[in-house]
Order: C-alpha cells, then structure tokens, then sequence
C-alpha cells in the first residue's frame, strides 16, 4: 500500500521472484491495476512467454538464492519508482523422486540439502533485501508465498516440511522485526493443488484445484492493507479440498 511519505509522480513498483505459474498471475494482476512491474525466473523462456502476455512488464533472467544479484534487482526496481510490493513466489523443488522426499528413512544421507537449497536460500535473500530497502523508508509490504507443508508436517513429506517451515519461521520472525518500521511482512499459504501446465484441472471441478489467480488476489489483499489492521499470515484452500485447522 502507498505510504503517505510517497512522491505522487513516482510509479507504484511491484518484484516478483518466480514469474511462472503463480508469479506470472501475481504481475499480471500488478499490471492490470497500472503499476511498474519488475518479474524475474530463471530461463529466458518463461520470461519470454510472460512479456509477450503482460504488456510493458519488466524482466530479468535471475538467481533469487545468491543476495548480491537479488540486492542488484531491487536497487534497480527503487530506481523505476516506489518499491511497495515484493513477492517471492519461488518454488524450487528437487526434480525427480518423490514430491516431498519420500521417507526420511529411506532417504541418502544429502537428500535434506537438495530440499533446503532453493527455497530457503531464495527466502532468506529477498526478505533480507526487501527489508533493508524499505525499512528506512517505512513503507511496503513484502509477501513470502508457502504451501500447505509451512503448516503442517506430512508422511513422506517431511524434507519439504522442513524447506517451508524454515521459510514460515524467516517470515514471521520478519513481520515482528519490520512492524515498527512500517514495513508490512506476510507469509501467503497456498494449501492445496494449484493449477498449473505440469498440473492441469483435466477432469476435475475447478473447486478441487486453487488457480493461480487465487493467489493472485489473496496477494492484492496483503498489499492493499492498511496499516492499522495487518494480516501476517494467511491461509487459502480450495472450497472442495480437507481444510484442516
């Protein structure tokens, strides 16, 4: 949300990390609404595919687990206007094998570091240089987006569990450090199956399956808070799936 301290004639700026999939809905909806819109993946590809939907946004082929290039992309974002909202929708799981890890007793002994390496690294880094920019500003708001393993821990799932729950604890601890600035921190839990091209709705009713767009507009929510009433942390489920307290 805009600050009172923001220049009128300085663009809204939002950053997204993982601009496929959910990240693409999050700019998208960014876009929709007039504001500058920085989104950056890992292969020329997706960004390809996300410029050529979503006129005038802005992309960057990068690494949101190696802090100098994530501090060099928001650096560069503050420098297109007010850098109110920056998103980390990056997944990173391990490709092959079983989602999760499988059992923890069936597992190599570097299996945990394969589960751990992409995510937690990349939440640690675009926390960190989201607020270390916007704090001294006092305004913005910075959303970590998680699944459904940052709240519950499930068989077979556990070395995932463990990627998430880090995250959830990064984010939270975070929002209490950032409060006082200003600064407005929350963590997104997408709990449950969410469309995808690698997951299509197929048969199913579209009820079973969260859509990108859901996240999308749960993500608008967070950002248009005011600050005298914040959400920290916020679940979503699709209607037709267990929600489990």
């Amino acid at each position: 949300m805009r600050t009172l301290g923001a220049m009128a004639d300085r663009p809204s700026v939002a950053v997204v990390f993982g601009a496929r999939n959910v990240g693409r809905a999050i700019a998208t909806e960014r876009r929709e609404r007039g504001w500058e819109v920085l989104a950056l993946a890992r292969t020329e590809e997706t960004l390809a595919a996300l410029a050529a939907d979503v006129p005038g946004v802005r992309t960057r082929v990068a690494d949101a687990t190696d802090p100098a290039v994530v501090e060099r992309v928001l650096l560069e974002a503050g420098g297109i206007g007010d850098l109110e909202l920056v998103v980390n929708a990056v997944t990173a799981p391990p490709r092959g094998g079983p989602f999760g890890g499988g059992p923890i007793s069936d597992a190599p002994p570097e299996a945990l570091d394969a589960w751990l390496a992409g995510f937690v690294p990349a939440a640690w880094a675009i926390q960190r240089a989201a607020g270390r920019l916007m704090a001294p500003r006092g305004g913005g708001t910075i959303v970590q987006v998680a699944g459904g393993s940052a709240r519950r821990a499930m068989p077979n799932r556990g070395m995932w569990a463990a990627a998430q729950f880090a995250a959830r604890a990064l984010t939270l601890a975070m929002a209490q450090e950032l409060r006082p600035a200003g600064v407005h921190v929350a963590l997104l839990v997408a709990d449950g199956m969410i469309e995808t091209e690698r997951r299509p709705l197929g048969d199913s009713d579209p009820d079973e399956l969260l859509h990108p767009e859901d996240v999308a507009d749960a993500v608008a929510f967070l950002a248009g808070q005011r600050a005298r009433a914040w959400t920290h942390e916020l679940t979503i489920t699709p209607r037709l799936d267990n929600w489990v307290p």
